[in-house]
């Protein structure tokens, strides 16, 4: 078929003899304005570390907290697998409604290789032979744009703690501004409306979480509100008010969801003591947030951060007797100094810090409370250089970390990263060092206070254009947090320290 084709070709150049050939009508050749749009992410990674899980239930997907309730801890010997993954996306535009509705899909498929085949399961179907069903669907969504700056999304969409438009606003950008994706950074069915100005935008939406049984009270609804305004140039700052109403009384998912269930142990959040009898919780979160050269757009410093408070109220549902209150607040500082010619030229500093508490006993919970506490994942923070101690994003189907949710587990946190750039030849070789450490607030029982201590190195190669070559590697020193059984898996000493290492193989296809 080929050779036909430039056979064809040829003849028709041929039969235009000494005319001048013209490829276009115009100087400026038109866009090609299509209607269907499909751009997707490949991704395959050659992982080594010393992380094992105990459980074969989790063996297709784990996430979670590094010796938390997803049996991950460390082990004496090497483990070594590859993992694959493609995220396609789908947008199509139709022409006879003048660009004013979007139709937005995206779908995951993920796979450990030689994991499994001929079934039906996520995170599987690599086995030789293949033919698994595994396809996962992210989004499916519809954007009305009406006109004077308003869109309007609904559908199942993205469910991010930041004023910008998901789906216009680069990743990297949404997980280094607004909440940094800590608090909820996930997909949601619900209806989203945002207002843009020229200096300012607005964004408020309502979602269902749970729905549970259809006739009864027993959702988790959430509604999220966010002003953001450009006071300057360089200089952006917001406001955020969010409201989650829990009545599924812990029904939902396949471990259930909410404060009292075992999906905050896997998560790493705090788990609430509460018996058996129905209840109602009530969580508001009043936060601001801002920004100031995020990007190294118009200078050569950046300072992004938040603060955000949670607070409000678990109460039995027969007696509306109050069972906890909810008060606790994280803050965050990311700052940056670009001292060359690209932005991998740089060196950037992170600093975190929630609250904690230091008596579970009381009637008063004094920690942070994010969406981890409701999926999972829900809230991922990812976006700082971090592998072991906090979460990282270069994962498929092993999302753990030894801080994996900004309560750690209720206990509180303070600590950052540092990580110092270099491109060695500037957008096609560059890399990074740096460096993690972690303390709680209150201490476990057992323990101390050190959560730990990482090294960490990133090189990075780009062959073409949007198609990566990356080799990464992290080493974590446990402190006495882990001494304590409480955090440690339920063991007697403190466990290995962990490690890890992978190479990768990183494509965008547009």
């Amino acid at each position: 078929m080929a050779a036909g084709i430039l056979l064809a070709t040829s003849a028709q150049l041929q039969a235009q003899g000494d005319k001048p050939l013209n490829l276009f009508d115009r100087d400026i050749p038109s866009p090609a304005d299509k209607e269907v749009q499909f751009i997707a992410l490949f991704y395959n990674q050659w992982v080594n570390n010393n992380l094992q899980v105990n459980q074969p239930f989790f063996q297709g997907q784990v996430i979670g907290r590094l010796f938390g309730n997803n049996t991950t801890t460390t082990q004496a010997t090497r483990s070594g697998y590859f993992e694959q993954r493609l995220l396609p996306f789908l947008v199509y535009t139709p022409k006879l409604l003048d660009g004013k509705v979007i139709l937005r899909t995206s779908f995951e498929i993920d796979w450990t290789w030689g994991d499994a085949s001929y079934g039906a399961a996520g995170n599987q179907g690599a086995g030789i032979g293949a033919d698994q069903v595994n396809i996962q669907t992210q989004n499916v969504e519809v954007e009305i744009l009406p006109g004077n700056g308003w869109a309007i999304n609904m559908g199942l969409m993205r469910m991010f703690d930041n004023a910008s438009n998901p789906y216009r606003t680069l990743f990297d950008q949404l997980a280094s501004t607004g909440y940094r994706l800590s608090y909820w950074g996930t997909d949601g069915a619900g209806i989203n409306v945002r207002k843009d100005w020229d200096f300012a935008r607005f964004s408020a939406g309502l979602f269902q979480l749970y729905e549970n049984e259809i006739q009864r009270n027993d959702d988790v609804t959430l509604l999220m509100t966010t002003y953001e305004r450009d006071i300057t140039k360089k200089y952006s700052h917001a406001l955020s008010l969010w409201y989650l109403q829990d009545r599924a009384n812990g029904q939902g998912g396949p471990i259930g969801n909410g404060p009292g269930s075992a999906l905050t142990e896997l998560n790493g959040t705090y788990r609430f003591p509460i018996s058996g009898s129905p209840y109602k919780a009530d969580v508001f979160w009043l936060g601001t947030n801002w920004a100031v050269n995020p990007g190294f757009g118009t200078g050569r410093t950046l300072f992004t951060g938040f603060l955000n408070s949670n607070f409000g109220n678990i109460r039995q549902r027969a007696t509306n007797a109050t069972l906890f209150n909810v008060a606790g607040f994280a803050a965050n500082a990311r700052l940056g100094y670009k001292y060359g010619q690209t932005n991998e030229d740089a060196v950037i500093g992170d600093l975190v810090y929630s609250s904690g508490d230091n008596d579970f006993n009381d009637a008063t919970y004094t920690g942070v409370i994010t969406g981890n506490t409701w999926g999972t994942p829900a809230a991922i923070f990812i976006n700082h250089g971090s592998y072991l101690l906090f979460t990282h994003g270069n994962v498929v189907n092993r999302f753990v970390s030894a801080v994996n949710d900004l309560s750690n587990a209720g206990y509180g946190l303070a600590g950052g990263t540092i990580n110092y750039h270099k491109a060695f030849i500037p957008n096609k070789f560059d890399g990074k060092i740096g460096s993690a450490l972690g303390y709680s607030n209150a201490t476990p029982a057992g323990g101390g206070s050190h959560i730990g201590t990482e090294l960490n190195f990133k090189l990075r190669w780009t062959p073409r254009i949007l198609m990566d070559l990356e080799f990464h590697a992290a080493y974590m020193w446990l402190g006495d947090f882990y001494d304590s059984p409480l955090t440690n898996g339920q063991v007697g000493s403190r466990p290995l320290n962990p490690w890890t290492a992978f190479l990768v193989y990183r494509w965008l296809i547009i």
